[in-house]
């Protein structure tokens, strides 16, 4: 690696199918240069909770965000207020700090 330059962050939010769009427009203004979604199922608390459980949708939409470190607190907060994290079974986000990372401007 050269010089002192600093590891990048990488930000993974996961949400409920349709979500995803709305989440990374808030996070390219508060500063991402871009994301990545794709579709993934959950599974877990459904087949703990049943017949009752089919009202918990398994599709869910994966976001990745890469950052540089001055802007991953405010990325990761766009994402979780975008996101409506904050409410009980919205989803989750988590961040990862990336060793190295290639191909990020």
């Amino acid at each position: 690696m050269a010089g002192n330059i600093e590891q990048p962050n990488l930000i993974t939010c996961i949400v409920e199918r349709g979500e995803a769009d709305r989440v990374v427009e808030a996070a390219l203004t508060a500063g991402a240069e871009g994301a990545t979604i794709y579709y993934g199922r959950g599974t877990g608390v459904r087949q703990k909770l049943g017949f009752a459980g089919v009202f918990i949708t398994p599709e869910k939409e994966v976001i990745l965000i890469v950052t540089r470190p001055e802007e991953t607190d405010a990325v990761f907060e766009a994402v979780v207020q975008a996101a409506r994290l904050y409410e009980k079974g919205r989803g989750f986000a988590f961040l990862h700090k990336l060793d190295r990372a290639v191909g990020f401007l």
